[in-house]
């Protein structure tokens, strides 16, 4: 039976023990003060990252989790999973809420509840299929910005002691809106520093993480269909439980102010291809490299159900958005990769004010209201506030592709 988890330790991240299990022994007491008996609210947890971050805290006993996502089924799989996990300690005050953060009812929580001494928030568009046209990309933006800044207001009323929110290595240097958005959100909230303490962590792609690539393949081999890869890009991946490893140890041992990274050389970067080629032989396949999409296709429904061989296709990537590589930090900022094991921490960056972004973001507003607004529009609007937002337009998206 293939096994996922055995899968990506021997094939995507060659690492058997998280990289990160050293630095949670290192600082397991401050771990356990910080969150032991602790009122925990994570926001997006039904997502792969926010679903890990709160296995993560749960193994330092909060005595209560308060856990917000539009994803229904993904609630009702969180809590099963987490009930399921022998030796996982589950507070009796474990809730699952399906809605959105910005609604009347998630600031009625917080008003009951006093607030929480620890926030996380890991709702977000944070795919690149994100931003196909205008209206995608006005989606986009509302989540990643507009409505993070109502949450931040929101925490100004019940201040907790960490707050974290999740960002991207797309942030650094970003080349597509996603990337952008979140090096916006950045500067958000970093700006409400000076009311509670801010930390956030920009890492790799999470192997096999919901909606990803990889996870796909798994749903391609159930449906018989082929499967398909970019050749040339490269990216950093982590473990689905180093995810929220990494955000736990943020949120709580980082100054604030801080993002923290994962220590990856760029020697550990892979291409989707390379994962891909392992992926089928370790479904007990032989690829059939396809010239295109229709003859990948016609194989895929002619292939018998016993078949031996599997039909791939591999491409040059041609999206908007798209980069051949990935890094974590730019010229600027400040690093330290001194104080923990296998984490570096950006201890100062370029920031934007709270006034700047708030014009930036009622200027975005301004736009969306505008009958007709185009893409191109907010691309400029966001590369006065991001000189170094390197965007181009190529008329193709990954809703094009398999």
């Amino acid at each position: 039976m293939f096994n996922l988890e055995k899968f990506i330790a021997n094939s995507v991240t060659s690492r058997s023990v998280s990289m990160f299990a050293a630095d949670i022994e290192a600082n397991k007491g401050k771990l356990t003060a910080e969150i032991k008996g602790k009122k925990v609210c994570v926001i997006g947890g039904a997502g792969s990252i926010g679903a890990s971050f709160i296995k993560a805290v749960l193994r330092f006993e909060p005595a209560s989790v308060v856990v917000v996502d539009l994803n229904e089924n993904g609630l009702a799989e969180l809590v099963r999973d987490v009930r399921s996990t022998e030796g996982l300690y589950v507070p009796e005050e474990f809730r699952c809420y399906t809605l959105n953060f910005a609604d009347p009812i998630f600031e009625r929580i917080f008003r009951e509840e006093k607030g929480f001494d620890i926030v996380a928030n890991f709702s977000a568009h944070k795919h690149v299929r994100s931003e196909k046209d205008k209206y995608s990309v006005q989606a986009l933006i509302e989540n990643n910005n507009i409505k993070a800044k109502k949450l931040m207001d929101l925490l100004c009323i019940y201040p907790p002691k960490h707050f974290f929110c999740v960002s991207t290595d797309k942030a650094a240097n970003p080349v597509n809106i996603m990337g952008a958005s979140k090096r916006i959100m950045e500067d958000l909230v970093m700006s409400y520093n000076t009311h509670f303490k801010v930390t956030a962590a920009r890492f790799a792609n999470v192997a096999f993480s919901n909606g990803s690539l990889p996870d796909g393949w798994i749903h391609r081999l159930q449906k018989k269909q082929p499967l398909a890869a970019p050749s040339d890009v490269k990216r950093y991946f982590v473990s689905p439980e180093e995810s929220g490893q990494i955000c736990m140890l943020a949120c709580i041992l980082g100054n604030g102010g801080e993002i923290f990274f994962p220590k990856l050389g760029e020697e550990q970067m892979l291409t989707f291809s390379a994962i891909c080629d392992d992926f089928i032989k370790a479904e007990g396949f032989s690829k059939i490299e396809c010239n295109s999409d229709r003859e990948a296709k016609r194989y895929a429904a002619q292939m018998s159900y016993d078949s031996d061989t599997y039909p791939v296709v591999y491409f040059q990537s041609d999206t908007t958005g798209e980069k051949a590589y990935e890094e974590f930090y730019v010229v600027g900022e400040r690093i330290d990769m001194e104080r923990f094991i296998s984490l570096g921490v950006i201890c100062e960056s370029t920031r934007r004010s709270m006034d700047e972004v708030n014009d930036f973001l009622l200027e975005l507003e301004g736009i969306f209201q505008k009958e007709g607004f185009t893409k191109a529009e907010v691309v400029e609007s966001i590369k006065k506030f991001l000189p170094n937002f390197k965007h181009e337009e190529t008329g193709k998206n990954l809703d094009q592709k398999m």
